[in-house]
């Protein structure tokens, strides 16, 4: 009986050990995607003009790290303070901890190297080598044309800087742990020859990281086959949820009869400078989808986006995009 107890000590010992190795290993030393590389990026008008019209109409950085108007309808943004972060996530969206969206601004990026820039947004570690969340879709970035990185980072030195930090973020467990497993180094792309518009439509889907949003994930992990085809969920803790739409060619439940022109005139309708955001009551209809910010993407742009996701599979999978948060808790 002695020895039987004496081999469950050394037992529960070694699990204790285990653990702790486990979790001391995924604190210390991930993430390991390599040390930022000693970059000086020129800020010059060309890349400046790139960089905002990425950061604003494709990648649209500025829509996620301002704060988002929801009163109004796809929640513009505040334009007085492009940049400086502050949208939070919690419980209340059904979040696993809390994370405040930081401040991109000269103000709060000054202490940034470039390289140290273009690491985090390309493989998600931060300036203390600490792992950020994916809300922000560094996996996505990090196929883009580093000269599309570089523009980016050029345009946000340029931005007003706007004084202001927020609360470090809390995950809950055990995501506290996996987060530092989700970075990865960077596999740089190359801006295809805008004349492919196939290929320039898939890079720029890349780009805008569409798929992030409109493919179905199940505790982060896309569900196969669903590809573009919509249904991830948003509550946004307002009273309703949000489902993100199908955009695969499937003529019954995706995008498969619009034109082109209908597809290209449903963004720039946003882009008109008549177009004025209409204020959502409770219970009205209401969309987390960057239009004000996607409808600034040329027409050029838009129809190659278009002309690649024509070619993705179609998938039949009947959305309803909004709902009382009393019929989501249903389903």
């Amino acid at each position: 009986m002695k020895k039987f107890k004496k081999w469950m000590a050394y037992l529960v010992i070694l699990v204790v050990l285990v653990i702790v190795a486990g979790a001391s290993y995924l604190t210390l030393a991930l993430p390991n995607v390599g040390k930022p590389e000693k970059l000086q990026v020129e800020l010059t008008p060309k890349r400046i003009a790139r960089g905002k019209y990425l950061a604003n109409n494709v990648s649209v950085c500025i829509d996620c790290h301002s704060a988002r108007q929801w009163n109004l309808f796809a929640g513009p943004i505040d334009t007085n303070i492009i940049g400086a972060g502050g949208e939070k996530f919690d419980e209340r969206v059904s979040f696993p901890g809390t994370v405040y969206v930081p401040n991109i601004t000269p103000a709060n990026l000054k202490s940034w190297t470039d390289g140290e820039l273009y690491r985090a947004i390309t493989t998600g570690v931060k300036k203390d080598g600490s792992a950020i969340f994916p809300i922000m879709p560094y996996t996505s970035y990090g196929k883009m044309d580093k000269e599309d990185i570089y523009s980016i980072i050029a345009y946000l030195r340029t931005l007003k800087p706007h004084a202001g930090s927020f609360p470090k973020r809390q995950l809950n467990f055990p995501l506290n742990l996996l987060v530092n497993t989700m970075p990865q180094k960077a596999v740089a792309g190359k801006v295809p020859d805008t004349a492919n518009t196939l290929k320039y439509g898939e890079y720029l889907v890349m780009a805008a990281a569409c798929a992030d949003c409109h493919t179905k994930a199940v505790q982060g992990k896309p569900v196969q086959g669903m590809d573009f085809a919509g249904g991830n969920e948003y509550n946004l803790g307002t009273g309703f949820t949000l489902s993100s739409a199908n955009i695969t060619p499937d003529k019954k439940t995706g995008i498969g009869l619009w034109t082109k022109e209908q597809f290209i005139a449903r963004f720039r309708q946003f882009a008109d400078s008549t177009a004025k955001p209409a204020r959502v009551k409770p219970g009205d209809f209401q969309t987390i989808m960057p239009w004000w910010r996607y409808g600034g993407m040329s027409e050029k742009d838009l129809a190659a986006v278009y002309t690649y996701l024509r070619t993705v599979k179609p998938v039949n999978n009947a959305i309803v995009k909004f709902r009382p948060n009393s019929v989501a808790e249903k389903n």
